[in-house]
């Protein structure tokens, strides 16, 4: 099978993977952390600052296939620590208009370059 990756030039890739690949009308952005693309480095902040940096890398993403947050069905949020719940939900609130996408948000013990949260998310092509 040939994939077909998107890459934007925003946003930071931590190893041997795709921004994103496309299969059929279905976008499946790869976990993105706070990396701040001006400076290639992870973004100090609270958890609302380093959610805020997740979904603009994302976003790029999602611009570089020409689709949008509108077009996001799931996001799977992992975060360092649960009790930054509350921070990110209220960063996530304000990136989607209602309905909102399907969710899942997992803790884990740690993620890359000390990242306190990574996000991923799929996207669908309308129609």
């Amino acid at each position: 099978m040939s994939r077909r990756v998107v890459t934007a030039s925003n946003a930071a890739a931590v190893g041997p993977y795709s921004h994103a690949t496309w299969a059929g009308d279905l976008l499946f952005c790869s976990g993105q952390t706070p990396i701040d693309p001006n400076t290639g480095k992870l973004l100090d902040g609270t958890v609302a600052d380093q959610t805020r940096q997740c979904f603009d890398n994302l976003f790029q993403v999602l611009e570089a296939a020409g689709l949008g947050p509108d077009d996001v069905v799931s996001v799977n949020v992992y975060l360092t620590e649960m009790n930054d719940f509350a921070q990110m939900n209220e960063i996530y609130s304000t990136r989607f208009l209602s309905p909102y996408p399907a969710r899942t948000t997992i803790g884990c013990a740690s993620l890359p370059l000390g990242a306190r949260i990574e996000i991923g998310l799929t996207a669908k092509r309308q129609s």
